[in-house]
């Protein structure tokens, strides 16, 4: 297939200038708005009232009979009036938003009887969004009516704008609305979701087209459905009798909000749409899932004060099942919760099919030192040969980021050539500019970027080498060894040791004058606090005399070991009542590390390491230690001497993999750019007085 006729799976794409041209009407309704709402308030009442519009226009043709069926029996059973309405909603209200306009002296009670006549399941939606208090605000304000009549002339029906459209329409609004939300707090642009769709669905998934087949798809962070959205219309547009079933999870009630609306409208099951929180309970606890999608928030906390509310209770409780809960590999660090998302995925994820496409920053990639929850989180990914692909994505994609990011894909069903392998795909340069910038969207995804995308994701190792890279498991997984020299320290009485022992604290259990300083200046002293102030001052007199003892012993002498240094320096000391253990500090104090003094030994003989030169080597999991020290350590520090600590770790560098040298200017090229510098410079000064 040619590159310029690549079109994506997708069914019911829409020309996106209608698209766009919607979004636009709908925004300039909310100038309606100004003066009872302040422009970053819009939102509240423009996103409830599109809502609303859309409901409406998808029950407009089953309407009438709804109406007929409900005056002869308004206890029609609910699933009776779902069948004729056609979807898992209706509305009993003889009222319409055009009918509301008719009678302007009572639009709030009218408009508030019509929202009461949507099924219980709409309701919910529109009480979340606290759709009442604006009507009756809007009626206060005067510009009730205008909101209504604008509304009621919007054409939103599904047959216009199906859901991937309509999400377009809301994924506009929201970029600009909330346009102000903290970074992380971002809406997937569905481009990037084609992206993510394509990719994930290109390998591992012949099995969804066939007749009737139940595919089964999670996103546990949704936001407005966007991705599940997307995934349903790409699948049907391979396999039309596919038995699509969508789950969801969303914390926000607004973007909630919006994706029951679209659930409904496509005929799901709104049980499996979840407002709730995905750190304190998996919804679906017995249902996994084929294909998992989903862009969880960045570097949101889940512990701290900075989280919310009964997150980090949760999370450890959880954890303390071990392999039974969802966070068995680990938890990370509390400021920052992509890898519980990553981790709840996996767990969703079907355990011989299960495939999941994931958009990260890079943090997940290399954050932790060896044995913290990221590391050993990555580690238990590349020991379960869990993860396929890492994608590195163009930045400023997002409305609200610029940042970096990367779409992770998880696969229990990896090929045979995949197995025990990474592709890594820098597609960073991989889009198109958009002709005017949405928020901090300036790059998008067309048809021909994902196909290029796709097609280096599929060719795996016959790839450009360039742009996508093919490594063992094992490349990530790495051990950690401490490295230390033999101890070996001079001793010696200078004035240049004593201000390093003092510097170095070697006496500030005896005495520390910045802490006494603290202490009686503090307004006010613990019991304790006094008690130390007290110690010090009594001190005060026994550390001068040190001090005073030292100054007056100084010398050039150097002493080569503890052994010959011990007994002059309790000499020098020898008229003041000192404990030993303070003996001992002012020694460590004055000695500094010398590769001439002699090798200190323990008692058995064995040679003393200085931890003062404690070192840690990386050394990749595959490598001989031996190997490593004899190339990068033992050139340098002959003596040098690794220890085993049983520490591995994962890591996965991405950048630096795709690193490109640059060599710099030569001394010639940049001395004819100083030159030309300074003579425009001298031009301009010249001009300048000759002007004045």
């Amino acid at each position: 297939m040619p590159e310029a006729d690549y079109t994506l799976k997708t069914a019911g794409n829409k020309n996106s200038n209608q698209v766009t041209d919607q979004a636009n009407f709908i925004w300039n309704i909310a100038n309606k708005l100004r003066g009872a709402y302040m422009p970053d308030k819009y939102g509240d009442v423009i996103i409830p009232m599109t809502i609303v519009r859309r409901f409406e226009c998808s029950l407009a043709d089953t309407k009438k009979e709804i109406l007929e069926k409900y005056e002869k029996n308004n206890n029609s059973p609910v699933q009776f009036l779902y069948k004729i309405s056609g979807y898992q909603f209706y509305n009993t209200s003889r009222f319409t938003l055009a009918e509301l306009c008719n009678d302007p002296n009572n639009i709030a009670a009218n408009f508030k009887e019509y929202i009461s006549g949507f099924s219980q399941n709409v309701r919910e939606i529109l009480s979340g969004l606290e759709l009442d208090s604006h009507i009756k605000k809007m009626d206060k304000e005067g510009c009730l009516y205008s909101v209504v009549k604008d509304f009621s002339e919007l054409d939103l029906s599904p047959k216009t704008y199906d859901s991937v459209q309509m999400g377009y329409i809301f994924e506009n609004l929201i970029g600009r609305f909330f346009e102000n939300v903290d970074a992380g707090q971002f809406y997937t642009g569905r481009d990037i979701i084609k992206m993510l769709v394509e990719v994930l669905m290109s390998e591992g998934c012949d099995d969804l087209k066939d007749p009737q087949k139940v595919v089964t798809v999670c996103d546990q962070a949704c936001g407005t459905g966007g991705m599940l959205s997307t995934a349903y219309d790409s699948i049907k547009a391979i396999n039309p009798t596919a038995n699509i079933r969508l789950f969801g999870q969303e914390y926000n009630s607004v973007s909630w909000s919006i994706g029951l609306a679209e659930m409904l409208i496509k005929g799901q099951n709104s049980e499996n749409f979840r407002h709730a929180d995905t750190f304190k309970e998996d919804c679906f606890p017995n249902q996994k899932m084929r294909l998992v999608i989903e862009n969880p928030p960045f570097g949101t906390p889940w512990s701290g004060k900075d989280a919310k509310q009964g997150q980090e209770d949760a999370v450890r409780a959880e954890y303390r099942r071990g392999k039974d809960g969802r966070w068995g590999a680990g938890l990370p660090s509390g400021g920052d919760s992509q890898l519980l998302f990553m981790q709840s995925a996996i767990d969703k994820m079907d355990e011989n099919l299960g495939r999941a496409a994931i958009i990260e920053n890079g943090s997940p990639l290399f954050t932790g030192g060896t044995l913290s929850g990221e590391s050993q989180i990555r580690r238990s990914m590349l020991e379960r040969d869990l993860i396929e692909a890492i994608i590195a994505l163009p930045t400023d994609l997002f409305y609200n980021t610029g940042i970096q990011t990367y779409v992770w894909i998880l696969s229990k069903n990896k090929r045979q050539e995949r197995k025990g392998k990474i592709q890594l795909i820098d597609a960073s340069g991989i889009f198109h500019k958009l002709r005017k910038p949405l928020g901090m969207k300036k790059n998008e995804f067309k048809g021909v970027d994902i196909k290029k995308i796709v097609d280096l994701y599929k060719a795996f190792e016959d790839a450009d080498p360039e742009l996508s890279k093919v490594y063992k498991n094992t490349e990530f997984i790495y051990r950690e060894y401490t490295v230390m020299q033999p101890l070996q320290r001079s001793y010696a009485v200078t004035a240049a040791r004593i201000e390093n022992m003092l510097s170095s604290g070697s006496l500030n259990t005896l005495y520390d004058e910045a802490k006494v300083y603290e202490l009686e200046n503090a307004d006010k002293l613990t019991d304790k606090d006094q008690k130390k102030l007290d110690n010090f001052r009594a001190n005060k007199e026994i550390y001068d005399v040190v001090l005073e003892a030292l100054e007056n012993a100084k010398s050039d002498k150097k002493y080569n070991s503890p052994e010959e240094f011990k007994p002059v320096l309790e000499d020098i000391l020898s008229d003041i009542k000192l404990d030993k253990k303070f003996v001992t500090k002012i020694m460590d104090g004055l000695s500094e590390m010398d590769k001439s003094a002699k090798i200190q030994t323990k008692r058995n003989g064995e040679i003393e390491y200085d931890k003062s030169t404690k070192d840690s080597e990386i050394v990749k999991f595959d490598e001989d230690v031996e190997d490593y020290m004899a190339r990068e350590v033992l050139p340098h520090i002959p003596d040098a001497k690794y220890f085993d600590e049983d520490k591995i770790g994962a890591e996965i560098p991405f950048t630096r993999y795709f690193y490109k040298y640059q060599e710099p200017k030569s001394s010639e090229e940049l001395e004819k750019e100083f030159l030309e510098l300074e003579k425009s410079v001298n031009e301009r000064v010249a001009k300048l007085f000759k002007e004045a």
